[in-house]
């Protein structure tokens, strides 16, 4: 069960069907990025949105796992979109390419993600985007 409720969460709300997050997640659901914190769906909703405004052609691909131990769930995927432009400091042109991989880490309850901890290979795409 953990594993497919993973893939929903990749595959379908973070290609773009940000409403699912009510369903994925629960209430009091708690994300943590380097650096911030995000609470409850709708704090999660607007994080995906502003994550990619910048993109277009998002697709998330599934690298390994997910890995289920218990409650807990485990995977690496990538994510790839063509720059749009509009990020200060990037100099990479509109259209450009992007690809970069991470790893989430995420813990169910009753069926529902409660919390979950992403490393991403932000200098990579630093780098792609010339804004490192």
């Amino acid at each position: 069960m953990n594993a497919e409720l993973y893939e929903r969460w990749l595959l379908r709300m973070w290609q773009g069907d940000f409403s699912l997050a009510h369903e994925l997640v629960t209430p009091g659901f708690t994300g943590h990025w380097p650096g911030m914190d995000v609470h409850g769906p709708d704090q999660l909703i607007e994080t995906l949105r502003q994550g990619h405004e910048p993109f277009d052609d998002v697709m998330l691909t599934l690298d390994a796992g997910p890995i289920v131990d218990g409650d807990l769930v485990a995977a690496r995927w990538t994510f790839a979109g063509a720059y749009r432009g509009g990020m200060p400091g990037a100099t990479a042109a509109p259209g450009t390419r992007i690809a970069f991989s991470g790893h989430d880490i995420l813990r169910a309850e009753g069926g529902r993600f409660a919390e979950y901890w992403v490393i991403s290979d932000v200098t990579s795409l630093s780098r792609q985007l010339g804004t490192g």
